[in-house]
């Protein structure tokens, strides 16, 4: 079937833009979030598409006051990917890899947003992420991360948040690939495993430069992909660090983060060292993922959109629904050169199975 896309020279296969291969977990997604220095505002955008399955979903969450306000919907694709609306919630491209805006309008929920993201870095191209277990490939998409600043506002019922730009910083990122969604494979490959995936994402932001870490690691803690970037802003090149490596406390009783370090090695040999103090967390559910109900990809009819909230005061760390988490942290990091900058960002965290650096001998045994 040809649509739309088809039409710009953006073809990589012999195959109209409507088909992606054969994998029917091919997905296609944005990724945003954003916050003020202080954390007293915190939002976060998730946009997918699904062409195998024929659905697209979005999420827009914010918190506020100690609560986590979530809007989320999905609708029928009808196989046209550049048509990025979901029932009150859109992503525009303005200038590729350094404006996009984000859309929430009116809905019975009354929350609406208005939101411009300014690339303050160029992106970054991360290392491939391919995961198998034996023969099967679970996981094998590209994704780039971009640092940025927000304009516009935010309505939470009768409250109206002006997002000025330069006061609210953040992350955005696009990936595509294969990753599980939709339903879970009624038949995982032989003999069965038992769950096991660890993962830390840390983007950063400071005054004069951006920061990038991620893991992902085995249950012996052997990463299977690991990398970190350190980057001045505007058109500088980001920097590759030559090693890197990180140190996760966590709260007794929980699998989330009290305390972390990020250490790296620049290519000259010089030393990084980030420590992150998380201030709150984030719960990832509020935007698709994990969600019992509004998980990504899963068919909800020609359109759906719902709503719920979350007090973070009393949410149940140890419910599955609130395992995958972005904490949001102040952030200290120091130079080779011996100076010191402080700035924020998120500490992502999924952390399910054995993992022994961190202690972790089961599925989901906490932190003593």
């Amino acid at each position: 079937m040809l649509t739309k896309a088809d039409d710009y020279p953006v073809h990589q296969l012999p195959e109209p833009i409507a088909t992606s291969g054969t994998d029917r977990n091919f997905y296609d997604r944005y990724f945003f979030n954003g916050y003020t220095l202080d954390g007293h505002v915190f939002f976060a955008v998730a946009l997918g598409v699904y062409p195998h399955l024929n659905v697209m979903d979005a999420a827009f969450s914010v918190v506020v006051d100690g609560v986590q306000h979530n809007l989320r919907a999905s609708r029928v694709l009808n196989m046209e990917r550049l048509d990025t609306r979901v029932g009150p919630i859109s992503v525009e491209v303005l200038e590729p890899l350094n404006r996009l805006r984000i859309r929430v309008h009116d809905n019975e929920h009354n929350i609406r947003a208005e939101l411009t993201f300014h690339a303050r870095a160029k992106p970054v191209e991360e290392p491939r992420f391919t995961f198998r277990q034996g023969p099967r490939t679970i996981l094998d998409y590209t994704r780039l991360t971009q640092n940025g600043l927000y304009e516009g506002e935010i309505e939470i019922g009768n409250r109206r948040i002006d997002v000025n730009q330069g006061m609210f910083l953040g992350t955005r990122d696009r990936s595509w690939g294969v990753r599980p969604i939709g339903l879970p494979d009624p038949q995982m490959v032989a003999p069965p495993r038992p769950p096991q995936f660890y993962w830390i994402w840390a983007p950063l932001n400071f005054p004069d430069l951006f920061m990038l870490y991620h893991n992902n690691a085995n249950a012996d803690g052997s990463p299977w992909n690991t990398a970190s970037v350190i980057g001045e802003l505007e058109e500088a090149e980001a920097v590759h660090m030559a090693s890197c490596g990180s140190k996760i406390d966590f709260k007794s009783g929980t699998r989330h983060a009290k305390h972390a370090v990020i250490e790296a090695r620049d290519p000259q040999g010089g030393q990084w060292r980030a420590e992150l103090s998380p201030r709150f967390n984030f719960y990832m559910s509020g935007i698709g993922y994990g969600h019992p109900e509004w998980g990504h990809g899963q068919y909800k009819g020609e359109l759906a959109v719902g709503y719920d909230t979350y007090d973070l005061a009393t949410v149940n760390e140890n419910d599955l629904r609130f395992l995958h988490v972005q904490a949001f942290v102040t952030a200290k990091l120091s130079g080779p050169d011996g100076s010191e900058r402080v700035g924020a960002g998120v500490l992502e965290q999924l952390v399910i199975g054995p993992h022994a650096p961190s202690g972790f001998k089961h599925i989901l045994d906490p932190a003593p």
